[in-house]
C-alpha cells in the first residue's frame, strides 16, 4: 500500500509538472492573439531612417521563422520607432520580444546575447506593430531588429537594417 501511495504522489507531481510545461509551450499555438493592425498617424510625415526584411535565421529549424518588412522611422517631433509592416509574420511561441541588436546580421544566439536593447513584448505574431525607441539609444550602433524568444533564449527571426542616406 505504501509503495502505491508513493508512486501515486510521484506520478502526480511529475504529471502536473509536465502538464504545466506543455501548457506554457502549446498556449500560443492554440490561442494566438489576433493580428495586429497598429497604424502611424501620418506615415508620410515620418522620415525613414532604415528598413529591412525578416529572414529565417536557421532554415533547418521549421519552428522558428519570420518574414515581412520592418522600418525604423522618425516622426516630425524627433521620436523614433520600429514599425513592423503589415506583411510581418512569425511562427507562434511564448514570450517573444522585439530587440535592437548591434550585430548587423545575427544568425546565432550568441550574436544577439552580446548586446541588445529590449523594445518590449511582441504584440502579435502577425500584422503591423509600433515599438518606440528610447531617446538615449544610438541608432548608428544598432545593425538589426530581432524577434527573440526570452523564455527559451531562442533567435526567432532577424532583420538587417539598411540605412537610408
Amino acid at each position: 500500500m505504501r509503495r502505491w501511495v508513493i508512486g501515486f504522489l510521484v506520478g502526480g507531481v511529475l504529471g502536473a509538472g509536465f502538464g504545466f510545461a506543455a501548457g506554457i509551450f502549446f498556449f500560443p499555438y492554440l490561442f494566438p492573439p489576433p493580428p495586429a493592425a497598429q497604424e502611424l498617424a501620418d506615415r508620410a510625415a515620418h522620415a525613414v531612417l532604415g528598413s529591412g526584411s525578416f529572414v529565417h535565421a536557421d532554415p533547418s529549424d521549421p519552428i522558428h521563422w519570420g518574414r515581412g518588412s520592418v522600418s525604423v522611422l522618425r516622426d516630425p517631433a524627433g521620436r523614433r520607432v520600429v514599425f513592423l509592416e503589415k506583411d510581418f509574420e512569425v511562427g507562434p511561441g511564448p514570450d517573444y520580444r522585439v530587440y535592437l541588436v548591434a550585430h548587423a546580421a545575427p544568425r546565432a544566439k550568441d550574436d544577439v546575447r552580446a548586446a541588445f536593447i529590449d523594445l518590449g513584448g511582441l504584440a502579435s505574431f502577425k500584422g503591423s506593430q509600433i515599438y518606440p525607441i528610447p531617446d538615449d539609444v544610438d541608432l548608428a550602433a544598432q545593425g538589426s531588429v530581432v524577434i527573440w524568444c526570452r523564455a527559451f533564449a531562442q533567435l526567432i527571426s532577424p532583420a538587417t537594417i539598411e540605412r537610408k542616406p
